[in-house]
């Protein structure tokens, strides 16, 4: 028999999980956000200016689409020439690093947020996730806390990654499985 679970929702709550400076960071976000959704797609630079000017990291020719969920952008790193696709979520609770030419297809979802569960306040926890130069995550796909995808990695469609995926490895289903090697041969 299981014993039962006695959670102290309250006391999750009552935990300052941000500081004053964050809370306010958050809020002028949220105001300035509407300009990022209801710019014309092909406003890279204005979106990556706004991202840019509330502490995200954000390389050169970074395409990041309007649709785009983006929690704190000052947890955001994101490297030259990578892009991030339609309705993808960037939960950056934590801090989310996003290497050189690699793609976060639409509805991707990189998650680097998520509470103790083993305690019953259920603290918030922060853990970086960091996706590798020239990795893939492909269309709503998951990566979860912690998780680092490496360098030309590919997390295939839908495929729910909560531990580390080797480079160039190609990982699929849930939980993700490798099921092959990325081959970057030209010619």
């Amino acid at each position: 028999m299981v014993p039962p679970v006695s959670l102290d929702i309250q006391a999750n709550r009552s935990m300052r999980k941000w500081t004053r400076r964050e809370q306010v960071g958050r809020v002028l976000f949220a105001c300035i956000l509407p300009l990022f959704r209801l710019s014309p797609r092909p406003l890279w630079g204005f979106r990556r200016a706004i991202l840019r000017a509330f502490g995200a990291r954000i390389g050169s020719d970074v395409h990041i689409t309007p649709s785009v969920a983006i929690t704190i952008p000052w947890n955001l790193s994101v490297g030259d020439r990578a892009a991030v696709g339609e309705r993808a979520i960037l939960y950056a609770l934590g801090p989310i690093m996003i290497g050189a030419d690699a793609t976060i297809s639409q509805g991707a979802h990189i998650c680097a947020g998520t509470h103790d569960f083993r305690d019953p306040t259920m603290p918030l926890l922060k853990p970086p996730v960091t996706i590798g130069a020239g990795a893939w995550i492909c269309a709503d796909a998951f990566v979860g806390p912690g998780v680092s995808v490496g360098e030309l990695a590919v997390v295939g469609a839908r495929a729910v990654a909560m531990r580390d995926v080797e480079a160039a490895a190609i990982v699929v289903g849930n939980p993700a499985r490798t099921v092959g090697t990325r081959r970057m041969d030209r010619g």
